[in-house]
Order: C-alpha cells, then structure tokens, then sequence
C-alpha cells in the first residue's frame, strides 16, 4: 500500500540530506549539486521540520550527525540507491533488452561465472545480465534483485533454491614453495604459511583430520577475507592454501599452482542459485537457470 504523501519529503530535501550527511559537509553537499551552500542549509532545515527532529548538531563550523540523523541517512542511502538501479534499469530496457540482476559471491562471480557469460550471451543476446556481489543473506522483497547465487543454506524465506556446484577443498601451492620446502607427504605442509579463508577456520583442520594427522596448530597461518585472495596469495608464494578445486582449475592448468596430494574433502553445504518462488516461471530468469544448471553440472 502506497504511503500518504504527507510522508513522501520533497526530493530536493531528501538529495540535499544525502550528500550533506555523506560528506558532513553542507559545503561540499552544496559543490557537488551545484547549488549554493544556503540552499543546502534551508533544504535540511525543512526536512528536520517535517520529521520533528534534529538531524546535524552544529559544533563550531562543523555539523555532525545525531543518531536519529545517521540512522534516517543509512535508510536514505539505500533507498535512493534503488531509485537509481532502477532508473538505470528502465533507461536500458528501452533497447528492447531484459535486463537479469543476479547477486553473487565475490569470488564465485569472477572465477567461475564471468568466465562463463560468453556462452550465455551468445544464446541470450537480448539478455543482459547485472551481477552485483552479496556476501549476506537479504531480502528479495526489498532489494531489486531477481536471483542471487551464495554459499551453504541460508534461509531464504519464499526462495526457490537450484544447488550447482558441491564443494571440494584441495590443498595447493606454488611449485618453487613446495621444492623449496620439500614437500614429500602431508606432514611437511607443516613448514610452509598455511593460508586461511576467514569464513572457512576449520578446513586446514578438516582435511588433515580426514588423513588421521593431528594438527593443533592449523588455524595460525595468514587470514584473507575471500578465497580470491587466498588463491592469489598462494600463487605469489605466500604459502599453501585449501580451496574449492574449481575455483582454481585455470591456475592447475597452466601450472601456477599444484596440487601436492589428491586427498580431498567434501561439504554437505553447496553453491546453490535462489531466486523468489513467484519468479519461477518467468521465461527471462527460467533461461538463466537453466543456462547456469547445464554450466555447474558440467563442472561438477
């Protein structure tokens, strides 16, 4: 249900907020809308009227955020954010393209699915495909999002959820580190930095324990947010890494990375594709899913 427009602040109010709240700054608010730093002032000034509250304090010749200002200008950010998209949206689909927004994960979208996109291109010209990245769950009802692609079993309430890829951790290395270290049995990995993925603490754990070794001191090594990272760190050296097998592939080929002993571990987890249950006929996302199935199953 449409909100009274009462609630509905004029835009040049809300605009004026923003970049005043981004910058902390009425002056450079004023630069970057090219309008002058009084009218800037008397914009915020309305909307604090309307709200009935204290958005800046003015400290000297400075302004700050109240609470009540920080927490309406996050709101703001992100909802303006989505005006935008979708500006941006409707301007593209004036081509006659549909256009597909689908959150990934950081890693997966550049190592696994980009290098892909070629091929659903092709078969899907008039298909544009926007891949913004999420590491967190959210909601489909409040972002502009027609799928998303992520990791284990988040609860997507109301989502139809495609599993793609199981996982397979595999240790590897550069192979100068390993000759280097003399690397002849699992043991000797000890000798070497043990990279950590910071969402996966235990694998280094895992895959040693699956061997029968005990290995106390695993979870010491380098910590790197994503498994892109990891891969990259181990390329250049930085010591070994255990990574989604094929996530690294490419790096396997072309021998910049080895993979020492074949013991792998699995996860009953798996990168799965989510989207809303009311879309799941929908010929647009339906060709995408089944684009990305015959990719993943051919992969896997």
């Amino acid at each position: 249900m449409a909100l009274p427009r009462r609630f509905l602040p004029p835009l040049s109010a809300l605009t004026a907020f923003e970049a005043a709240a981004r910058h902390e700054s009425f002056t450079a608010a004023a630069s970057e809308l090219n309008v002058s730093q009084a009218a800037i002032s008397r914009r915020v000034q309305l909307l604090e009227e309307l709200l009935g509250l204290t958005l800046f304090e003015r400290i000297r010749q400075r302004v700050v955020l109240t609470p009540a200002g920080a927490a309406y200008a996050r709101e703001l950010q992100d909802a303006l954010g989505r005006i935008g998209t979708a500006t941006v949206n409707t301007m593209a689909a004036r081509s006659g393209n549909a256009i597909l927004s689908v959150a990934t994960l950081p890693t997966f979208g550049t190592r696994w699915l980009i290098p892909r996109l070629p091929d659903f291109a092709a078969g899907h010209p008039q298909i544009t495909v926007n891949l913004p990245t999420r590491i967190e769950t959210f909601d489909f009802a409040a972002e502009p999002l027609d799928a998303a692609i992520s990791f284990g079993d988040p609860v997507w309430p109301g989502a139809v959820v495609d599993r793609l890829i199981e996982e397979e951790l595999v240790p590897v290395a550069s192979k100068k580190l390993l000759a280097k270290h003399r690397v002849r049995k699992p043991e000797d990995l000890f000798k070497l930095p043990l990279l950590q993925q910071s969402t996966r603490p235990s694998a280094w754990g895992d895959w040693f324990a699956a061997l029968g070794i005990a290995a106390p001191q695993v979870t010491l090594g380098p910590r790197y947010g994503q498994f892109a990272m990891v891969v990259q760190a181990a390329v250049v050296g930085l010591g070994a890494a255990i990574v989604p097998r094929f996530l690294v592939e490419p790096e396997l080929k072309d021998g910049s990375l080895v993979a020492p002993f074949e013991h792998t571990i699995g996860s009953k987890q798996a990168y799965c594709l989510f989207y809303p249950e009311a879309r799941r006929n929908d010929p647009v996302l339906r060709a995408f899913r089944d684009w990305l199935l015959k990719m993943a199953h051919g992969t896997s």
